[in-house]
């Protein structure tokens, strides 16, 4: 069982997907597959089950925990010897759903400390506390609630979270709604997994409805566009309203308080946080969340 056995493993495990996996390393499917089964055989186990679509089963989520951290602590080690031998400050290594909120505290951050490398990974929110506890990341930034056992959190910013129409739609003129009113207008999200998804299926769950979504992506950027063009109305923070250059013409509150948005920082308990990392941190709750308002 070596390192590059484990790396293998864990893509595979978050894919749970051979072609995809193999394509994502740069390895052919068929190696692949067998670098799985010789790792299951020396386990004494399977770790996927494989009628159908494969998937991680009980056994190969409770070691892939056990991978994560392992690779994790080897990873702090390295960076961890490389700062103490002088070799600079190294990178900081954020997580997040969306980085347009971040633009601000991000260039800050390059201005003040230039030669710190900034790694950036989009990550769901259900991921976030397991990559964080494995030291594969440093810092995370969600726009919902993130579960979990050893990992701390600092609120950043909470606001509303308003519908937004284009300019000539029928609700355009007005200054609040309810859920039932939007039941039938077709809505531009982002896909499930991102939090305005989240909330906006929240929303109508809690109301025994199903929202009409006719545009979903993976840009959450091209959100308030879309709406823009016309093709429905959306969920976009107050943030969004403030800053974007495309904003729809149409802001609508939403009479509920649970449509709202909480910005959060996180990191691990336990582990320790590189110069690098305690930099980034600092600068993020330092920044001004609430200019503009």
């Amino acid at each position: 069982m070596d390192l590059n056995m484990l790396r293998q493993f864990l893509v595979v495990a978050r894919l749970e997907h051979l072609s995809r996996a193999a394509d994502e390393l740069h390895v052919a499917q068929l190696s692949l597959s067998r670098t799985i089964a010789r790792l299951e055989s020396e386990l004494g186990t399977p770790l996927f089950d494989r009628a159908g679509r494969l998937r991680l089963n009980d056994a190969g989520k409770l070691f892939r925990g056990y991978v994560e951290r392992s690779l994790g602590e080897l990873d702090a080690g390295r960076r961890a010897v490389a700062e103490a031998t002088g070799e600079g400050f190294g990178t900081v290594r954020l997580a997040s759903e969306t980085f347009l909120t971040l633009t601000g505290p991000f260039a800050a951050y390059k201005r003040a400390h230039p030669t710190i490398e900034v790694e950036l990974h989009w990550m769901p929110a259900e991921d976030m506390a397991r990559a964080l506890r494995a030291q594969g990341i440093d810092l995370c930034v969600a726009s919902q609630p993130i579960p979990g056992e050893g990992v701390e959190a600092v609120q950043l910013l909470d606001e509303a979270v308003w519908v937004a129409t284009p300019p000539d739609h029928p609700l355009a003129a007005r200054t609040s709604v309810s859920i039932d009113e939007l039941a039938d207008q077709p809505f531009v999200t982002a896909r499930k997994g991102h939090w305005q998804r989240r909330l906006l299926d929240r929303l109508f769950a809690a109301r025994g409805l199903t929202p009409k979504i006719v545009c979903e992506g993976d840009e959450p950027s091209a959100i308030a566009a879309l709406i823009s063009a016309g093709l429905g109305i959306g969920l976009i923070p107050g943030f969004a309203r403030r800053t974007a250059p495309d904003a729809p013409a149409g802001w609508i509150a939403v009479d509920s308080p649970d449509c709202r948005r909480t910005l959060t920082l996180l990191w691990a308990t336990d582990s320790h946080l590189s110069t690098a990392a305690g930099l980034m941190r600092t600068t993020i709750i330092d920044w001004d969340w609430n200019a503009g308002e």
